[in-house]
């Protein structure tokens, strides 16, 4: 006796089929549940590198930490991968590829924009940015400087 929605699989020349309803799946249909599956997870992994590429880009600059700006360009390279792997699976074509690059563009150049926006319009008061920017320290309450 079949459980209800438990696939059987015959790999022969009979195509897949599903107990619980008793419909076929062809070859053609498993790539493209395939394919749906594979863009699934590269627009996870877009989302999920773009954030570690911006957010340990960040770290690296308030650190003053270079290795960890050059990990964050690894995750970049994971980001461009994925978008890649994406456009690929979703077959884009002609403005859709065009489309793709100008974000690639954008995802390098907006953390960088972004961390030179912010320290131009917010000086630091303290910490290591502040004596390379030249902006004076304040003094801790109860020092006689």
């Amino acid at each position: 006796m079949r459980e209800r929605g438990v696939a059987s699989e015959n790999w022969g020349s009979q195509p897949l089929q599903r107990c619980y309803r008793g419909n076929t799946l062809d070859t053609s249909q498993a790539v493209e549940v395939n394919s749906i599956m594979l863009a699934a997870m590269a627009g996870a992994m877009v989302v999920l590198a773009g954030a570690l590429y911006a957010a340990v880009y960040v770290i690296g600059r308030l650190a003053e930490n270079p290795a960890l700006v050059r990990l964050s360009y690894l995750f970049y390279a994971v980001l461009v991968v994925s978008v890649l792997v994406l456009a690929r699976t979703l077959n884009f074509s002609g403005f859709w590829n065009a489309v793709t690059a100008v974000m690639l563009v954008g995802y390098l150049l907006a953390p960088q924009g972004i961390w030179k926006l912010c320290v131009g319009t917010h000086p630091h008061k303290s910490g290591p940015l502040a004596a390379k920017n030249g902006v004076p320290t304040e003094s801790t309450p109860g020092s006689n400087s």
